[in-house]
């Protein structure tokens, strides 16, 4: 595990940071660090924008209702983005609201919402989906956050797909064969992870991914999983077997 500071408050900013250079926090941050964190002038946060790395930053009032973060030392370089790519079936609020925290948790770089036949949730508020990985982001030390894309309907998204990178989609009526051994046998390269809806992906889109040389299919066991539970159990074999939890 690297030694990460995991007790200091971490925030999000969208300016650029730098020693000694004041970053004006935002009112809900001010509100959650001096009425939430119950934090004052001269307490120390880190904060982080996905270009300079994470700071620690000195909390300064330079006036009644303002609050300011003051870098004074870099805790941590940057790292490259993830480069996983993330797409799944929207479900409804609250168990999106999840499955966005989780899967930046595990890794992803970006979040694409794919609306497939079945698909739970017609509608989608990517400001939500965004506000739920930077508040992920912030408590488990990414830094970065994942890109949010807008919607893609299916067939859009099989046609114009990036052949150099791998799809691989979690299938329920495949046969419950090991996806790590599964996983292992692909050629290097970037990757790409899809989760269908609840009702499961329509004849004619497992048609579609079975045919194209670009696609895997796994199997994740015996039982079938909710949607929100799948994305954390594929992200998990995923990464274990190809991904960045390998540690080589």
């Amino acid at each position: 595990m690297p030694s990460h500071d995991f007790r200091s408050p971490r925030l999000f900013v969208e300016a650029d940071l730098s020693e000694g250079q004041a970053v004006p926090a935002t009112p809900v941050q001010a509100n959650y660090l001096l009425n939430v964190m119950r934090l004052g002038e001269g307490d120390t946060v880190l904060a982080f924008n996905g270009r300079d790395g994470e700071w620690r930053c000195d909390l300064v009032k330079p006036a009644k209702k303002k609050l300011d973060l003051l870098p004074h030392e870099r805790a941590r370089g940057q790292t490259p983005p993830a480069d996983l790519h993330y797409l799944f079936a929207p479900l409804k609020h609250a168990r999106l609201d999840y499955m966005v925290q989780k899967a930046v948790e595990m890794g992803a770089g970006v979040l694409q919402p794919v609306m497939t036949q079945h698909v739970q949730a017609s509608r989608l508020n990517i400001e939500r989906m965004r506000a739920n990985a930077v508040e992920a982001a912030e408590q488990c030390g990414v830094l970065s956050i994942p890109e949010c894309r807008e919607p893609v309907k299916f067939a859009d998204l099989i046609a114009g797909w990036d052949r150099s990178r791998h799809l691989i989609f979690c299938d329920e009526r495949e046969d419950a064969e090991s996806p790590i051994d599964t996983l292992r046998a692909l050629p290097q390269g970037p990757l790409a992870l899809l989760i269908g809806p609840e009702g499961g992906f329509s004849a004619e889109e497992r048609r579609a991914l079975q045919a194209a040389e670009f696609v895997t299919a796994i199997s994740l066991g015996p039982r079938i999983l909710r949607a929100d539970t799948a994305a954390v159990a594929a992200l998990a074999v995923l990464q274990a077997s190809i991904g960045d939890w390998r540690g080589d």
